[in-house]
Formats: C-alpha cells, structure tokens, sequence
C-alpha cells in the first residue's frame, strides 16, 4: 500500500464546501485538467455516504502543466493510501513535496531510466535518490488511487474490491481524464480491478521477459507491475520495469 507518510490531517483537511488550505497554490497553476479533476473528486465525494465524505483523499496530476507538456505521459496506478487517522488530504500536495522514499525513491529512479535510458544504464549512477530529485521527477506525473478511501482504517467494512466496484464509474472518468502514453499499474490487483472498471479489454500480452501489458489506444500502453514497495531487491524491481518499459515503447 501506498504509505501517507508523516502528511498531516489538518494541514491537507477536506471539509466539503470549505476552501482547501493548499487550493490557492494549486490554482496558482491551474489548468484545464486541474479543473476537471475538482469537479470530478467533488461529484465523486458527495456521492458517498455523508459519513465517509470527510475521508476521500485526493490525488491525480501533481503539476498539470508539467504533466501536460511531457513527451510520455505517465500515469501510476495506485491501490489506495494507507492512513490510520482517517485521510481527508491531498496527495498531489504530499508529492509536490517528494512524498516519502520508501515508496517514490523507486518510483524516482523508474521515471528517470524511462526518461533518459542511456544516462541510468548502471545501478552504481542511480542507487542513491534524494529528496530534491523526487521533487523533480515526480512533478511530471499523474498519481491515482482506485481507492479514495484511505487503507488502515476500521470503520468501513467493505473490501477494496467492493468499494473501487462501487466508484467503478468515477474511476473510469478519471482515468480517461489523463489520457496517459504510458499507465504503470504498481500491483497485481491494481492490474485486476483495472479490467473491472476503466480497461474492461482481454487482449493482454506478455513482453519477452513475460511482464503482462495492454495497448489500450494506438500507441499508449498499460502495464501491469509491482508495488514500489515490494519485497524484491531494488535493482531487480528497478530493471524488471525498466526493460519491459523499454520492449513496449520500441515495438
């Protein structure tokens, strides 16, 4: 799961029809797609019950500018935030700010070796990630979770599952939203509920390496991989995507 870190509930708090404390710098910046994506989260929130509402993380472009005028638009497919006091913050705003490295020194390193292979051949060159280069890369990416309802909280009975088939409408709006070149899905049931809700298309492959992937639109693709955090030597987990990325992209 993807980890909140040390974000804190009152700076990044939701409260329905009050203003958002970081809405200002984010509008600073707005764009079109920034725009669709409160409209979006907003319809999307008030459409569960009122005892939830409070709760719903949003997430999504974290620079829409950057994003937008990117040359490969990636999109990471997320689970759900792990947040044991209740969620109701931004994570766009957390990874404006480099997030935490447990989880995005890895996705910094996969963004850079995708970005510019020939410079992130060797481990050696790319082994060490800090705060300022997260910054960086994460600028240009969109993060989203299926699930808005954060992870590690008790009082919500339903599973994962039933509660991303619920949103499975709202998932799919905001997915198509991105429109994205390049969609890594950071985990098998990210990858699973994907055909359940935004991708519902059988036509998946393997890469030579056998890494499943889908051709979505002519020329964007999906991929379905590991969570960051995986239990897996950083190099493999590094080179693993990298090179299948890399397959995909050249075809």
């Amino acid at each position: 799961m993807l980890m909140s870190g040390k974000a804190s509930r009152s700076r990044f708090w939701i409260s329905g029809a009050s203003p958002l404390p970081w809405y200002d710098k984010l509008n600073a910046m707005s764009t079109l797609l920034r725009q669709r994506e409160e409209e979006l989260f907003a319809e999307w929130r008030t459409s569960w019950p009122e005892h939830e509402q409070s709760a719903f993380v949003t997430d999504g472009a974290v620079c829409p500018d950057e994003y937008e005028n990117c040359s490969l638009k990636i999109l990471l497919l997320l689970k759900e935030v792990n947040d044991p006091n209740g969620g109701g913050w931004c994570l766009r705003e957390f990874l404006s700010e480099g997030g935490r490295s447990q989880t995005w020194n890895v996705v910094t390193r996969w963004l850079r070796s995708i970005r510019n292979p020939e410079a992130t051949k060797q481990w050696k060159d790319i082994r060490v990630v800090t705060k300022g280069q997260r910054v960086r890369e994460l600028q240009s990416v969109a993060a989203m979770n299926l699930k808005k309802y954060p992870g590690g909280h008790t009082s919500v009975g339903r599973t994962w599952r039933e509660m991303v088939i619920r949103d499975r409408e709202y998932v799919r709006r905001q997915f198509e939203l991105y429109d994205a070149d390049l969609v890594i899905c950071c985990g098998s049931d990210v990858a699973g509920a994907l055909k359940h809700t935004a991708l519902p298309q059988d036509d998946w492959a393997p890469t030579t390496r056998g890494v499943d992937y889908l051709e979505y639109k002519p020329g964007k693709f999906v991929i379905g991989y590991s969570h960051p955090e995986a239990r897996v030597a950083e190099n493999l987990l590094h080179y693993g995507l990298v090179d299948a990325v890399h397959e995909i992209l050249q075809r």
